[in-house]
């Protein structure tokens, strides 16, 4: 079927959504419906069979679901209504919520119901909710209510408030006081709600010092105590601020502004500056181990011959610093007496690359460009050069621009089933990128789908990256609901240490190394790193300001000219690649580079 996904942005989901439907053979098109006009004139190009709406802030135009069926992703259960429905379900403390594929209608969200799916609540971000439980949920919807349409025999059900089993309603947008926090009587239970309800839109508004802010990033802190409403101490940006019972971790602030461009998401202590001089640091090293509840974003842990070098960072970005200390961390695994490094990203991200939003803010955007990539590069070296280990990238969550090349750098690289990757640059304003790309992603995929993945600018699924070799293997998700990050990582934790007690052990690593003097000796990666920032400094400092608008574009939340060009032409003028297309096309590449020693071993499931 030719299916129009009309969203208000590509964000994740409609990412997923793409390449979902894409792998099942239907010509899928992206459009951005930000005015009723532009609905009308993405239906009339396409000329759509379905037109499906991931996310969608705009109301369709009556004109278009009258002649169309338009199905919308509503995260919410049977019966919700509203624009704010994740917003209250956090609030509202619900146990377990849902998505509901509902067609449009006169009313939003009152139309004839075509599938559901619901879900276990954690205790979790709106954000963290959305790209995980949401998503896999909306996924499934989405492709049960395609397949029901394309049979032309389903009937989709009113929506009936009469039905016991219809437990949703109607709600109005949550109001700032409905968020608003009282240092002085709410719990900490009370204020994680209200900032998760908010994250990463639109923030709970705060005031620290006479400064109007938005929170972002609440962690709780179970041992520091101190005055309800102090800010009682700071570790690697983030601020820790005393409740009644207990106190709060917040990393992100974003100053309250007359217009919404002017200020943007920043580290809490940068936000705040010298209010905090008199705020003492609370340090914590890297491998201590933390059995209260706290704020940590890189953390070291041992077992069994495998080290685990976790990191969690907001948004998927990494500025300066947390490359430089992502990489003190990779050379203190590397000192223990392991066989096995496992890099194990976050629940929301695996990573995004460079931290745009520190760029930006800094005093010389192109001077802290230069040194964020470099950082990232000097890990990546790290993990490259790492031949007296075998090192394993398991990604949970999306990873894109140079946070899937940070993950090619590993020996092997695991994906968990349902997320997606964009492994290109070229949408922030034609960046070249670095991380040693030029390297490992031919050296993985070959020379000319190198080039197509990092021009045509295209997310890729599990599926597809597996296929051609970008991946070595997805971990498949048993779908129970809540806990699923856990199960990934039991999954990862059981595959390394399979691993690690290998008799080829010792064989895997002398043939690591001696691949590794093999390439050095026909390249070094010293040139492959020179080359790319030859190209980066033109980005940078070159007469093409692009990247530079585009950066500030994409932080200030603005549209980027030319962006979904990327995601929706191209789209249109290159192959819509099927799953079994690409298998065929990849398997010389698959069988050319076999993961290290990756089938003598059995797969633990």
């Amino acid at each position: 079927m030719n299916i129009l996904l009309l969203s208000s942005a590509y964000n994740s989901l409609t990412q997923h959504a793409h390449v979902e439907l894409k792998a099942l053979g239907h010509w899928v098109g992206v459009a951005v419906g930000t005015t009723g006009e532009a609905m009308r004139q993405a239906v009339r190009q396409f000329q759509p069979d379905l037109v499906l709406c991931p996310m969608l802030a705009q109301v369709i135009p009556r004109d278009i679901w009258q002649r169309h069926t338009c199905i919308i992703l509503h995260p919410g259960i049977v019966g919700d209504r509203g624009g704010n429905s994740l917003d209250w379900a956090i609030l509202n403390e619900e146990t377990e919520w849902g998505v509901t594929a509902v067609q449009a209608a006169d009313h939003v969200d009152s139309g004839p119901i075509w599938a559901t799916y619901e879900f276990k609540m954690r205790a979790a971000s709106k954000s963290g909710l959305y790209r995980d439980e949401v998503t896999r949920a909306a996924v499934k919807a989405m492709l049960v209510a395609v397949r029901r349409f394309e049979s032309g025999l389903f009937v989709p059900a009113p929506l009936d408030y009469s039905r016991p089993d219809v437990r949703g309603r109607y709600r109005p947008f949550v109001r700032p006081e409905d968020r608003r926090i009282d240092w002085q009587g709410d719990p900490v239970a009370t204020i994680l709600k209200k900032i998760r309800s908010g994250d990463g839109a639109p923030g709970v508004l705060d005031e620290i010092e006479g400064l109007p802010v938005y929170l972002y990033g609440a962690h709780e802190e179970g041992t520091l105590v101190g005055k309800p409403g102090q800010i009682i101490a700071q570790r690697h940006g983030a601020i820790c601020r005393a409740a009644v019972d207990g106190a709060v971790w917040i990393s992100h602030l974003k100053r309250k502004g007359d217009h919404p461009e002017e200020y943007f998401k920043l580290p809490a202590a940068m936000v705040l500056g010298e209010q905090l001089a008199e705020v003492p640091e609370a340090p914590i090293a890297i491998q201590a181990e933390s059995p209260a509840a706290t704020f940590r974003d890189i953390w070291y842990e041992e077992h069994n011959d495998v080290g685990y070098v976790n990191f969690r960072f907001y948004n998927g970005a990494m500025g300066t610093d947390h490359c430089r200390r992502l990489e003190e961390a990779m050379r203190y695994a590397r000192q223990r007496p392991t066989q096995v490094i496992v890099l194990l990203g976050g629940q929301d991200f695996w990573s995004n690359g460079v931290h745009l939003n520190l760029i930006e803010a800094a005093t010389d955007p192109a001077e802290e460009s230069w040194r964020n990539i470099n950082a990232m590069d000097d890990f990546v070296y790290s993990l490259l050069t790492a031949t007296d280990h075998l090192t394993i990238a398991a990604l949970y969550g999306s990873a894109g621009a140079g946070g899937v090349m940070m993950a090619l750098g590993a020996d092997r690289v695991l994906a968990r089933e349902g997320i997606v990757l964009n492994p290109h640059y070229k949408g922030m304003g034609g960046l070249y990128g670095s991380e040693y790309w030029t390297y490992s992603l031919p050296k993985r995929v070959g020379a000319e789908r190198a080039e197509q993945l990092t021009e045509q600018c295209l997310p890729v699924s599990v599926r597809e990256a597996k296929a051609m070799g970008l991946i070595d293997d997805i971990v498949i998700q048993d779908d129970l609901g809540i806990g699923n990050f856990g199960r990934f990582r039991h999954q990862i934790i059981r595959m390394a240490e399979n691993l690690a007690h290998s008799e080829n052990l010792a064989a895997l690593l002398e043939r690591k190394r001696a691949e590794r003097e093999a390439d050095e000796a026909l390249k070094p990666l010293e040139h492959y790193r020179l080359e790319e920032l030859a190209e980066m400094r033109q980005n940078f400092w070159g007469d093409d300001p692009s990247y530079h608008l585009a950066r500030s574009a994409f932080v200030r939340k603005q549209p980027r000219p030319g962006h979904l060009k990327c995601a929706v032409a191209l789209e249109s003028a290159c192959e819509n690649l099927r799953s079994d297309e690409v298998k065929q096309e990849m398997s010389a590449h698959r069988h050319a580079r076999r993961p290290l020693g990756w089938a003598e071993h059995p797969r633990v499931a």
